[in-house]
């Protein structure tokens, strides 16, 4: 408790009772005509070709008992995703898959026909993820068995190619129009982004185009560059992105600063698997929370680092049935069931001991860190946090923005002028 970093949660001397741990928040703003109430704590994005049938399947029987969402991840909705009905969160990134032209383009009927589907409660559009922002992916022909093919509307047999970014859109102003458009084509429901924070300007530069255009996302969810992948180079997992602290803060703050805040959820994820870790990401600003790992350990995985080889000795993430047969789907899916029940549980006695009722309720001043061997500090008063409009008054003493902020553009994701001139003068 004296390391330098510790932290935790101040309780009350008038502490509540909470009787129900299911905590949720509405996603889905004024421009959004099928809203969806959340649970706080959910499983994020995975695709079937990481995991196995039988993990997808589990997940999805877990999450429909337990009335939380399963994000798809990037791979589309799979025959394992539909076996349990439970609430997906279909994920579409630069491959398009299941809502593809053969040539890799975005396919509007193909996406329409899915997203109208009952199952599917929001649209999340990836931008980028922790574990390898920046980075596309490939699965080779011989893992792109029917099944796959099927769920992710590929030939079998043949590489399949992610883009290290997408087609759809090139500029923040193209980004805007393209959510607006999969709200049109899914009926009305949420569409938002996942993206890992990079360069803050191209960041600003979005939100600039929200303001700009009236269109913006029902939510966004922050991944940090904690987030793991058994499918990444080790130095993007290592060394791209910022972790979700800083993330999440900047996301919050800027979309406070410029009067968004009140439209646009925020999810977060990174290394989140206990009720502790809700608490403190949600006292930064987030409305809720995603878990892999922390999932993917109530399936069985025991971090063997197979993930790449196909030969995961749990059944998690092989495609090789002579292991997956062993992962038991009733079993797993209780397990997954009852982590995120439990996770909340614990979650609902911090809060009552805080003298809380809801997660909502949690602030900065709630959560407190050690940061030397002699002084701590509450989050209100070691993190700084913009007041609503301050953006728009153009007074932040933030760093950051101060630096990148005004001159972000909407129309482009380039660097401010300066730095641009800077690059060209050093290669000169």
């Amino acid at each position: 408790m004296y390391a330098p970093g510790h932290e935790w949660i101040n309780h009350s001397l008038r502490p509540t009772h909470i009787d129900d741990s299911d905590f949720r928040v509405q996603i889905g703003g004024s421009l959004c005509s099928q809203p969806y109430s959340a649970s706080v704590f959910n499983v994020s994005a995975m695709s079937f070709g990481s995991l196995s049938g039988n993990a997808i399947e589990s997940l999805n029987a877990g999450a429909r008992k337990g009335g939380f969402y399963h994000d798809t991840g990037e791979g589309s909705i799979s025959r394992y995703h539909r076996i349990h009905g439970g609430d997906l969160v279909w994920e579409i990134g630069s491959g398009y898959f299941g809502c593809r032209h053969d040539d890799g383009s975005f396919n509007e009927e193909r996406f329409a026909a899915n997203a109208r589907d009952e199952q599917v409660k929001m649209i999340e559009i990836k931008l980028s993820q922790g574990a390898k922002p920046g980075h596309g992916g490939i699965l080779p022909a011989a893992k792109v068995t029917a099944e796959i093919a099927e769920a992710r509307e590929v030939p079998v047999g043949q590489d399949v190619v992610s883009p290290a970014g997408h087609s759809a859109f090139s500029t923040p102003l193209e980004l805007m129009a393209f959510i607006g458009r999969l709200r049109e084509l899914s009926g009305g429901k949420p569409v938002g982004f996942k993206l890992a924070i990079g360069h803050p300007w191209e960041w600003f530069a979005m939100v600039k185009a929200m303001r700009e255009t009236g269109q913006r996302p029902d939510f966004i969810v922050v991944d940090g560059g904690e987030g793991g992948t058994g499918a990444a180079p080790l130095e993007f997992i290592n060394r791209l992105g910022v972790p979700l602290t800083e993330a999440l803060m900047l996301a919050h703050n800027t979309l406070v600063g410029a009067g968004l805040r009140e439209e646009i959820k925020i999810g977060a994820a990174g290394k989140i698997t206990s009720g502790f870790n809700i608490a403190r990401t949600m006292a930064l600003g987030a409305d809720w929370c995603n878990a892999a790992r922390g999932f993917m350990f109530s399936l069985g995985c025991i971090q063997a680092l197979n993930c790449h080889s196909d030969k995961c000795p749990s059944g998690v993430a092989t495609q090789d049935p002579s292991r997956s047969r062993h992962l038991d789907v009733a079993d797993k899916s209780e397990r997954v069931y009852n982590f995120h029940h439990n996770t909340l549980k614990g979650l609902a006695e911090m809060l009552a001991a805080a003298g809380l009722q809801h997660p909502a309720e949690l602030g900065p001043e709630h959560i407190i860190r050690r940061v030397s061997t002699d002084e701590i500090q509450s989050y209100d008063k070691l993190f700084t946090f913009l007041k609503p409009d301050e953006l728009l008054n153009g007074n932040s003493q933030h760093t950051v923005f101060q630096n990148y902020w005004e001159e972000a553009r909407s129309d482009s994701f380039l660097p401010p002028a300066q730095l641009a001139e800077l690059r060209l003068t050093k290669l000169r």
